[in-house]
């Protein structure tokens, strides 16, 4: 049994799916609340911290990418985007809203089960060892990461992370110097079986550019290796 802390916020406006999914997550210990649209989770959000939101993109209103862009970034809450469409280009644009994952309906519950879980080890405790367990910071030039706040500064500015950012830069931080290819990557950061076509450490990649490098477009410190991965270049 997990503990009750982890809470879950539903925003999803169909009524069948929204309450199979809290019965669910509840039966395996989760506190969850439900519901329809972004007002009612902007509502819900003011008066109640949470754990993990599970976003529809479809909603009435205020679509769930404008919802999870601006959670993303005035909460830094960690976001499973579900979609009907199932489109490659919603998974993208959700991703690099600051989603930490992506799932399309219709989805097996056991299949959402284990991606909470997985989102929510990636923003809590982790059970695995790591050379990071010894060390609350680790720095690469001018940046340090605050491994237990799960905060990145660099000198007095604080630059803002999602969890699958944090997670993604931890692992190259902790494989630095080394060539890390995509199912490296996904097994060090989803820890759940992936699709051959999953795209998500390359649009993460891009995100973690834009915030630690001069030139994106000419990186320093996250390298493309052609045909073999990612490079995270730290000087000894």
């Amino acid at each position: 049994m997990i503990p009750q802390t982890q809470r879950i916020l539903i925003v999803d406006d169909e009524p069948k799916l929204r309450e199979l999914v809290k019965a669910y997550l509840s039966k395996e210990g989760y506190a969850v609340e439900a519901v329809e649209d972004g007002v009612s989770a902007d509502k819900y959000l003011a008066e109640n911290e949470v754990d993990l939101v599970i976003l529809d993109l479809m909603l009435p209103g205020e679509d769930g990418l404008s919802i999870g862009r601006r959670l993303s970034q005035q909460k830094n809450l960690p976001i499973i985007i579900l979609s009907a469409r199932g489109e490659e280009l919603d998974r993208i644009i959700g991703l690099e809203m600051g989603a930490d994952d992506y799932l399309s309906k219709p989805f097996n519950p056991r299949e959402l089960l284990a991606r909470v879980r997985s989102v929510l080890r990636r923003c809590g405790t982790s059970d695995q060892t790591s050379s990071t367990e010894l060390n609350s910071s680790m720095s690469f030039g001018p940046f340090k990461l605050d491994v237990e706040k799960h905060q990145l500064s660099k000198g007095q500015q604080d630059i803002p992370l999602t969890t699958g950012e944090f997670t993604l830069l931890r692992v190259f931080l902790e494989n630095a110097n080394r060539v890390l290819n995509r199912d490296t990557l996904l097994e060090k950061t989803k820890g759940y079986d992936h699709s051959p076509y999953d795209r998500s450490v390359d649009v993460c990649v891009g995100r973690l550019r834009k915030k630690i490098e001069t030139d994106p477009a000419k990186p320093e410190y996250l390298r493309t290796i052609w045909g073999a991965g990612y490079l995270f270049t730290v000087d000894e």
